[in-house]
């Protein structure tokens, strides 16, 4: 792993969101790449996340799991072309989400790379050493037609999710959510004034109470992996039954 990928974020503002222009998605993809928890047996775990998400006109590779010869084995094994990525979306600064970049870069650098604005300049200046595109994200924006940044929100360690519109509602695609994957679904509603249909990703070992405050935020369905942690996942299993999605990697699903 080149070692501008493994750097510490600095503290900066959080911007408000840029207006909008509305496009919803009438199916979406999402593939699980990376995951420290097992679900694909062909597929290698480890601590660090990962997926793969197919929209109608781009596919984005959100993080990049912490190892690449393992991100881009699983890609392999799950007939994911790396040329296949029209643009890479990381959450935060954190080595288990940023440390399989270089390793895809060297495969496919005619990317545009998303990230924070509070990453280190040394990270930034290694993405373009590669050849890619690097935009940095302060304030929540549209990033093609129905695919929303959060911006960067302040959780001691600064972090953007991935919000997109699909017919069926708000789809939430967080990295840790280290500044509360509650407040994340907030400003996703916040956004886009939709409802929630899905949030997939690592909920960083919430509250117990976090279970009762996605159902007052009508969050229809959840798929807490990574970091969530194994008792946050039982209690969204019992409490979300049919609509809780166990979620491991190479995992996929529909949005309808």
């Amino acid at each position: 792993m080149t070692s501008f990928f493994a750097c510490t974020a600095e503290e900066r503002e959080v911007g408000e969101r840029a207006p909008k222009e509305s496009v919803t998605m009438s199916s979406i993809t999402i593939t699980i790449t990376y995951d420290n928890n097992p679900y694909d047996s062909r597929l290698m775990t480890a601590w660090g996340f990962s997926c793969v998400v197919g929209l109608p006109k781009q596919t984005i590779l959100f993080d990049t799991g912490g190892d690449g010869s393992i991100l881009l084995s699983n890609m392999k094994e799950l007939g994911i072309e790396p040329k296949e990525i029209d643009a890479v979306v990381l959450s935060h600064i954190h080595g288990d989400h940023t440390g399989g970049l270089a390793s895809f870069l060297n495969e496919n650098s005619d990317v545009t790379v998303y990230l924070p604005r509070s990453f280190p300049q040394s990270f930034k200046s290694g993405v373009e050493s590669f050849g890619a595109k690097v935009e940095e994200i302060q304030e929540a924006k549209e990033l093609f037609g129905g695919v929303f940044t959060t911006g960067e929100l302040n959780g001691g360690i600064k972090e953007q999710a991935l919000v997109i519109e699909t017919s069926s509602g708000l789809v939430v695609i967080t990295g840790c959510a280290h500044p509360g994957v509650v407040a994340i679904v907030r400003k996703a509603k916040q956004i886009t004034g939709d409802e929630v249909y899905l949030v997939l990703g690592g909920f960083h070992f919430p509250e117990p109470s976090v279970v009762q405050s996605f159902k007052e935020l009508g969050v229809q369905k959840a798929a807490p992996c990574h970091c969530s942690g194994d008792k946050a996942r039982e209690l969204f299993k019992e409490r979300y039954g049919e609509d809780y999605i166990e979620i491991g990697v190479g995992k996929g699903i529909t949005v309808p």
